[in-house]
Parts: structure tokens; C-alpha cells; sequence
């Protein structure tokens, strides 16, 4: 299936970021940043919860903090979902994306919080967040923010490596992957030296088309993810839910206006802001 507009016609990349459409306007042709640099590379296994090394001789070692339900909405819901996205208007992103934001204006540097224009999560994921409840790793679980992602091929779609914001969103980072199958990459720069891993770690963790990934504990905080440019073979559509932190949470220094953003979220009423 093809985004509605994947022609290649303008770029949002700023600072270090880009995507194809500014690789040939700006020249940039350099390598991916994991390939500049020696990388020991290894593969979850969610069965048993290991990250297994590509090289025979790199020992195996617990790799906690994942969790991954495939099959999580049926081959009609992802249709129903992506017609109904594809409704609204997707704004470029950097990096050749685009995406629909359903949450709050934020400030992070500033540590700033917006209610204004922010009309709650969509009507399409209320019955996908009381499903998301169900699952034992998510009881509990109030979204108060929701990113759709649109990633393709032809606009060299990624994301760098980062670590989610921590003041705001809290512990548990839930990604619904659709339309392709792809790789989220998890490193750690320093390495593992205990493992005798004194390079950067790599621990790809593939993501099947339809599934629902959670990330929290180590691989929330620790670890950084990122979906390289080469993970992207075909259109691929996520939705990200994001839920609040600790601060903002009765008993939080922030609980009323914590209190206010969940009120307006879970009304499921949200248009793109």
C-alpha cells in the first residue's frame, strides 16, 4: 500500500537529520552513524527474553524491559485504521516522516505544558487502549499522548537513536506497528563491558506487522531505539501512546494539570494538533 502523497517534494530534516530529499539537495551522502563505528551486533529473542549474538561466539545475555504481542489488531482493524488516518492531514516530519499529533504542546527544555488546542486521543484507538489494558504488562495504563508516524522508503523515512523524555511521559512506551514488518534498534554506546563488549551494542528487535510493542524498565531508560532508513522497505505506519509520569499522577507536584490532560485525552475526541 502507498502513503496517499509519497512523491519526494520537500524536507523538514533540521540539524544533523535528514532523509533522501535533502541528501540530494544538500550533497549529503555520508554513512549511517552505525556504520562509521565498530558495532557488536545481536537479536531479541522474545521467547526467551535474550539478546543473541550474530556472532556465535558472543555470548547470549538477558535483555529485560520488552514486551511484544503479535497479532495485536486483526488484518480489518489495521485497513479500518489506516483509511481513517489517511483522513487527516500528515505533516513532514524530520528524517522523512510525517506524522498526526494527538497530545499536548510541550516545552521540554522549558519543562512547559500547553492544555490549550489539545482535544484528547482519537475515537479510532478507544477501543485499542482498552484492549492494550487487558495485557498484564499494561494494566493501568492512560494514555495522555499519541503520535502517528508515517515512515517510506522513497522519502528515506528513519528515526536516530534517542531516549524518550522522561519529566513528562512515564514509565511504559506502547508502539502499535502496521502495514510492514521492521527492526527497532536498540544500542548502547558505551557498551557492555561486564559481557566483555567494550564496543557499541546493537540488539535489533523485529516488530511484525500488527504487533504491539511495550518498552519500560531498562530498555525505556537505558537504551536508546531508533529504525534505521535500511529497516524501512515498504510503507510502514505507527502509533506511539505515551503515558504520564510520576509528577503528574495524584500524589505528583503536578497531579491537577495531570489531572486535566487524562480528563481531556481519554474523552477520545482528539484531532491532530
Amino acid at each position: 500500500m502507498m502513503a496517499t502523497d509519497s512523491s519526494v517534494t520537500s524536507c523538514a530534516c533540521k540539524g544533523i537529520r535528514r532523509c533522501l530529499q535533502c541528501d540530494i539537495l544538500k550533497g549529503k551522502g555520508q554513512l549511517e552513524a552505525n556504520e562509521l563505528t565498530p558495532v557488536h551486533h545481536f537479536l531479541y529473542d522474545p521467547e526467551t527474553r535474550l539478546a543473541v549474538g550474530e556472532d556465535a561466539e558472543a555470548a547470549s545475555f538477558p535483555f529485560p524491559g520488552v514486551f511484544l504481542r503479535e497479532n495485536f489488531i486483526s488484518e480489518e482493524e489495521e485497513k479500518q485504521l489506516i483509511s481513517t488516518m489517511d483522513q487527516d492531514v500528515w505533516n513532514e516530519s524530520q528524517s522523512g516522516r510525517r506524522k498526526q499529533d494527538f497530545g499536548p504542546k510541550v516545552n521540554f527544555k522549558k519543562r512547559k505544558v500547553r492544555v490549550g488546542g489539545f482535544s484528547g486521543l482519537p475515537a479510532l484507538s478507544q477501543k485499542l487502549v482498552l484492549r492494550m489494558q487487558q495485557e498484564p504488562s499494561l494494566a493501568g495504563f492512560q494514555p495522555v499522548e499519541q503520535c502517528n508516524l508515517d515512515y517510506h522508503p522513497q522519502r528515506g523515512s528513519a528515526i536516530d537513536p534517542h531516549r524518550d523524555d522522561s519529566w513528562l511521559w512515564g514509565e511504559r512506551l506502547v508502539t502499535l506497528n502496521m502495514l510492514s514488518n521492521t527492526t527497532l534498534t536498540m544500542s548502547l554506546e558505551q557498551g557492555l563491558p561486564e559481557l566483555g563488549q567494550a564496543e557499541e551494542v546493537h540488539v535489533a528487535l523485529r516488530l511484525p506487522r500488527r504487533s504491539l510493542v511495550v518498552l519500560y524498565g531498562e530498555a525505556r531508560h537505558r537504551w536508546k531505539h531508533a529504525i534505521h532508513r535500511d529497516d524501512v522497505e515498504e510503507r510502514r505506519v505507527c502509533s506511539t501512546y505515551r503515558e504520564l509520569s510520576a509528577e503528574f499522577l495524584p500524589g505528583g507536584q503536578r497531579a491537577e494539570l495531570g489531572a486535566q490532560l487524562l480528563n481531556i485525552s481519554l474523552s477520545f475526541e482528539g484531532t491532530p494538533v
